[in-house]
């Protein structure tokens, strides 16, 4: 058969699942930071995603969006954090032997419900907070448990998305 040959720039799996997830967190409406995630099963299917933003019929025109001040004028007590809301808008609820996408690496409450759902690959952007108390937690939690963690080394440092499809036609 001749004709032409198949793309050969298309992007891998992770470059795909982590690009689900930092497009998550665009949905996010915190204003200093945006985390998505993806959930993926062995079948690299997407069985869930999330990004961190307050819980269903909790006002964020309300609710602060402070990072500092008393417990309760900051967004720390009321923030759903994405790996959470990933796993509570999954597909299914059996999230055995899968793996999550998320830019930042887990903080010990996320950590808590990755373990707990079953969850076996954590692959991440960024660790930025790998000297807090609550990532190492996390790492601890993690390694007793056999999730295993890979930060994720893209292939290439950005992805262009255009909603002009007339553009991306080719003959």
């Amino acid at each position: 058969m001749a004709g032409k040959t198949k793309r050969s720039d298309y992007i891998g799996w992770d470059e795909y699942f982590m690009g689900i997830a930092l497009l998550s967190a665009k949905r996010s409406k915190d204003p200093s930071t945006q985390v998505g995630a993806c959930i993926v099963n062995a079948d690299k299917k997407i069985v869930g995603v999330g990004y961190n933003g307050f819980p269903k019929g909790c006002s964020d025109d309300v609710l602060p969006w402070s990072r500092e001040g008393a417990f309760l004028e900051t967004k720390y007590p009321f923030v759903c954090h994405a790996e959470l809301n990933a796993i509570l808008n999954s597909i299914s609820r059996d999230l055995k032997d899968c793996s999550i996408y998320v830019a930042l690496f887990p903080c010990n409450e996320c950590a808590k419900a990755i373990v707990q759902s079953g969850i076996r690959e954590v692959v991440y952007l960024e660790d930025k907070y790998a000297h807090t108390d609550p990532v190492k937690a996390s790492k601890l939690m993690f390694d007793q448990s056999g999730v295993s963690c890979r930060k994720l080394v893209p292939l290439s440092r950005e992805i262009t998305l255009s909603f002009d499809v007339s553009a991306q036609e080719t003959s």
